[in-house]
């Protein structure tokens, strides 16, 4: 069990967090302050993943650990700083939007600098609870179901300064976190809610700011539900472990809270591409770009290996020769091959399928006899299309039909 979900949620996890990553660089020219928070949370996530999962993988399959005591800590280590790195931002995050929509007047004035200055606050928060162990205040060592480390739950429920580390943890780093997240979204949506009824007696139709509002509010509620889950069974199983028999905690009852946790990683990169319009658009836009290069790479293979030269031509000359001789109707062509003149057409045959290409410079290509392939401007760029017809010696006819 543990080694199916450690593979699938840290390919899920590397998958997600890197497509976060590389939307925000596509759009980093228009990153918002208040999406930094996004990117260093992608970061979090993204270490959290490298560092954990391929250890664990490793060690489910010999059901033990197998790295020694020195891996054990640096793995703990890890795991606390990039946990708890990620509910830092998460927290921040909620009180910037909270800012930004009960508090205009300041939100207005969060700059790229103030949001550089709160990640560094959270990097340095995390930091200190993830040193304290190491400083003996609190101790890392393996976890009870034995294929990973974290902290020692005995050790809490034995002396006195693991078990105030215990519960300083849990009080600064869930229950702080729970109510400032909780309590920023549930005052963003009622300043929501206040704005839409106000707005509705005066606007009957929707607006934008009526988009914008649902779009809040589904991430308000998302983030809400990603924290509570993920988080909540380990704050439980540590308590436990600190206050009570620890010896009557079954080690799935470690386990599953240890995975609930780990899962975190897999649900904030779907939040914030599924939810947030301008980073979904981005991700769907570069997608679709990678299915056309995979489609013409498909289709290129498919078609009949023959010797063929290939050279460029500027779009421009390429147009002025069109303009000058040749006639265009619709979505059909009559054109003459690259170094022929306008001649009579004769029948039409043989018939050969090519594809025509949606990028420039414009692509001339000659087999047995020379044929162009052309496509003009006026057709959308991100369309795909595919041309039938063309003669051993001119192009014949040139139909054109857009792939749906």
């Amino acid at each position: 069990m543990f080694l199916s979900f450690f593979l699938s949620a840290g390919v899920c996890s590397l998958l997600g967090n890197s497509t976060l990553l590389y939307v925000s660089y596509k759009k980093k020219r228009y990153l918002k302050p208040a999406e930094f928070f996004i990117i260093n949370l992608a970061v979090s996530d993204l270490g959290l993943t490298l560092s954990l999962y391929p250890l664990a993988i490793i060690s489910s399959f010999s059901h033990r650990w197998l790295f020694g005591r020195v891996f054990c800590i640096m793995y703990a280590f890890c795991g606390v700083l990039f946990g708890i790195c990620s509910l830092t931002t998460l927290t921040l995050l909620s009180l910037v939007c909270f800012v930004k929509v009960c508090y205009p007047l300041y939100g207005n004035r969060f700059t790229a600098t103030h949001g550089r200055l709160l990640l560094v606050c959270a990097w340095a928060y995390a930091l200190v609870f993830a040193c304290s162990p190491l400083a003996h205040w609190g101790e890392y060592g393996p976890e009870p179901y034995g294929t990973a480390c974290c902290i020692d739950w005995r050790l809490s429920n034995q002396r006195s300064s693991a078990r105030s580390y215990m519960v300083v943890l849990f009080a600064l780093c869930y229950l702080l976190p729970c109510v400032l997240i909780v309590a920023s979204y549930t005052r963003i949506l009622l300043t929501l809610h206040a704005s839409r009824r106000t707005m509705e007696q005066h606007i009957s139709a929707p607006t934008h700011l009526s988009n914008i509002h649902t779009i809040i509010i589904k991430l308000s509620v998302a983030v809400c539900i990603g924290f509570f889950a993920a988080w909540s069974p380990y704050a439980v199983v540590s308590m436990w472990a600190a206050f009570g028999q620890i010896k009557s905690i079954p080690p799935l009852a470690f386990a599953m809270p240890a995975m609930f946790a780990k899962s975190s990683t897999i649900y904030n990169p779907i939040v914030y591409l599924l939810l947030r319009p301008n980073f979904r658009r981005v991700m769907w836009r570069d997608l679709g770009l990678l299915q056309r290069a995979c489609f013409r790479c498909c289709l290129c293979s498919t078609i009949p290996q023959r010797p063929c030269r290939s050279k460029t031509v500027p779009l421009q000359s390429l147009r002025r020769r069109l303009h000058k001789s040749h006639s265009v109707h619709g979505d059909s062509l009559k054109l003459p091959c690259q170094g022929e003149k306008f001649p009579d057409f004769g029948p039409v045959k043989p018939c050969l399928d090519v594809k025509i290409l949606t990028c420039n410079p414009i692509k001339l290509c000659n087999h047995s006899a020379k044929s162009l392939v052309y496509r003009p401007v006026k057709w959308p760029s991100n369309g795909h299309y595919f041309t039938t017809c063309i003669t051993s010696r001119v192009l014949r006819k040139l139909s054109v039909a857009k792939a749906k």
